[in-house]
């Protein structure tokens, strides 16, 4: 079942870029104001958004804003004295208005307006605000005993098994759970998990509690695939003021990987990469980096190992470096000389394991104002060693692309095997390709609706970040277009395919048979950061998929520079 979310936006209409975006006119449902947002006209967390008020009720006419009593919500800063100054922005219908036009609100006080509809017909509204303390309380990750063992966290029915043999009679956990929330009882305590403990975790308001029952266990699971009752989004955060990383005016190529359950950005930048709880988004640190060179991009496999590659321009080396936990140097996995006229590393990918069968796919880059590329490497791994390595070309298929994160674009393997072929979109290429094993084109998904009138992929977005993964006997393809003018419409979007059978079958990439799930542009435009883009910058980003190394969940995390978004879902293979 495709699994498409839909919300109303307005789209925004300043762009200063070297591509001439397309314009789309405003559009809601039905007549009315359909939310209202506040965003932070003051302090460190300017131009973000605070909060956002829903309004299902056309006829309304009093309108309270929440409010995050914490900001960013995970932290303990306290923004309740920003409430004074807020920039408040509606959502409304085509030729509806309000009077006097939103602007600066103290929200601590009732602002009066005056809303005419579409039909002429005038009325008064009130807007205001209210501080709130967040009703989330959940249990984020769980280990128990000693060696530890890591909790299957069954969101949906409170459980959480901790799959092992080992005697849990008496043993200590260490629980991870929402911000500003309580458990009890105490998980540092001795319990017996052999029976069953249960936790109740108590929200940040005080008015929500939810017990979870852990025990020890093998979770039962399905034969194929994940359950689509398990689809939860993670967390949607704005990189620079939630997460600490660099904000949109910074020319990056960010790539993303996922090592000890953490989840780790990768800037290019020189600097060490970050990791982060793969289902909060809280930074924990950054790793243990040793001799590695990140300058060009980071990947991980099915078995938790990260990867890491450098930048090598024409006759420069590229490494390939390996680790499996952020506080261990990674060791060097591979190496090639760049022999190729164009450079090499910025888009790295891998399926499977490196200790058992993979393939490693880089990309080599076009040279801006030079010349377009259409090649890319492969390195096949079989018993833990590499095998072959080899430098192919699509050039006899006409998909070709240019420089870096801005228009390259990224080829992932169907398979561990090479029998898979490849998989690849570029940027205002507007299509996303499955090429056979033969580099032929085995199938072609055009990008565009009817007549071009409905806006998927082009020119406005980045088709060029793709990932594959194997889980529970299934093959998986996401493709992830980011925002090449996050101030136009359309918004990033994402398709998720199941490549079991290789081909991608179908002449759209938002209604193929092969679709299992997708996040429309309208939605995901409606995530985006406020701030948009009111400059030129790099737009680049990244999306990956993560199987745990258990096999029973898998985790899509995607990340768009430009836009100023990076979040995660997260799917279960648990029978229910």
């Amino acid at each position: 079942m495709k699994k498409i979310f839909a919300f109303i936006v307005l789209a925004a209409v300043l762009v200063t870029s070297c591509h001439e975006p397309e314009y789309v006119a405003p559009t809601a449902s039905r007549s009315g104001i359909t939310s209202l947002t506040a965003i932070f006209a003051t302090g460190p967390y300017v131009d973000m958004e605070w909060g956002r008020l829903e309004i299902t009720d056309p006829d309304e006419t009093y309108f309270v804003i929440p409010l995050s009593y914490y900001y960013p919500s995970d932290s303990e800063n306290k923004v309740g004295n920003y409430q004074i100054k807020v920039r408040v922005r509606a959502s409304i219908a085509n030729n509806c208005k309000i009077d006097p036009p939103l602007t600066i609100l103290d929200l601590t006080e009732e602002n009066k307006f005056t809303f005419t509809d579409a039909a002429g017909a005038s009325r008064e509204i009130t807007i205001t605000g209210k501080l709130v303390k967040s009703s989330v309380c959940r249990i984020l990750s769980i280990e128990a005993g000693s060696p530890a063992v890591t909790g299957v966290v069954d969101e949906i029915n409170h459980k959480v098994w901790l799959p092992t043999d080992a005697d849990l009679s008496s043993a200590t956990a260490s629980v991870v759970f929402s911000a500003h929330t309580s458990i009890s009882p105490d998980p540092s305590a001795a319990r017996d998990y052999n029976e069953g403990v249960t936790y109740t975790i108590t929200s940040e308001d005080g008015d929500t509690k939810v017990d979870y029952l852990v025990v020890r266990g093998t979770p039962p699971t399905i034969d194929y695939g994940y359950s689509e009752a398990s689809m939860e989004r993670l967390f949607n955060l704005d990189p620079a003021t939630a997460m600490g990383l660099p904000d949109f005016g910074d020319p990056l190529n960010v790539s993303m990987g996922v090592v000890e359950g953490k989840l780790v950005v990768n800037l290019a930048d020189g600097n060490a990469p970050r990791y982060y709880h793969q289902v909060s988004g809280a930074y924990l640190g950054t790793i243990n980096l040793g001799a590695a060179n990140p300058s060009g991009a980071i990947a991980s496999d099915e078995a938790g190992n990260l990867l890491i590659c450098n930048y090598a321009d024409i006759g420069q080396t590229l490494n390939i470096w390996r680790t499996a936990s952020v506080a261990d140097a990674p060791v060097l996995l591979h190496s090639f000389t760049n022999d190729q006229d164009v450079p090499a590393g910025t888009t790295m990918k891998v399926i499977g394991d490196i200790d058992d069968e993979a393939v490693i796919t880089i990309v080599y880059d076009g040279i801006a104002e030079v010349t377009t590329s259409s090649r890319f490497r492969a390195v096949h791994i079989s018993g833990g060693a590499v095998v072959s390595d080899e430098v192919l070309d699509l050039a006899g298929t006409g998909l070709a692309w240019g420089a870096g994160a801005n228009n390259g674009t990224c080829i992932v393997s169907g398979s561990p095997d090479l029998s898979g072929g490849w998989y690849g979109a570029a940027y205002d290429e507007n299509a996303l390709y499955w090429f056979k094993k033969d580099l032929t084109v085995g199938s072609r998904l055009n990008g565009m609706g009817p007549d071009n009138e409905l806006m998927y992929l082009n020119g406005n977005v980045d088709a060029n970040n793709l990932d594959s993964k194997r889980f529970n006997n299934a093959r998986y393809m996401v493709l992830f277009a980011s925002s090449h003018f996050p101030s136009w419409w359309p918004g990033p979007q994402i398709y998720v395919y199941d490549i079991s059978s290789g081909a991608i079958a179908g002449t759209n990439v938002w209604d193929s048979s092969a679709l299992v799930f997708s996040i429309d542009n309208n939605n995901m435009y409606s995530l985006q950061n406020e701030k948009g883009a009111t400059k030129e910058s790099t737009a680049s980003g990244d999306v990956i998929l993560s199987p745990s190394p258990d096999g029973y969940k898998l985790y899509m995390y995607y990340y768009d520079h430009y836009a100023q978004m990076l979040g995660g879902f997260c799917v279960d293979c648990l029978k229910r």
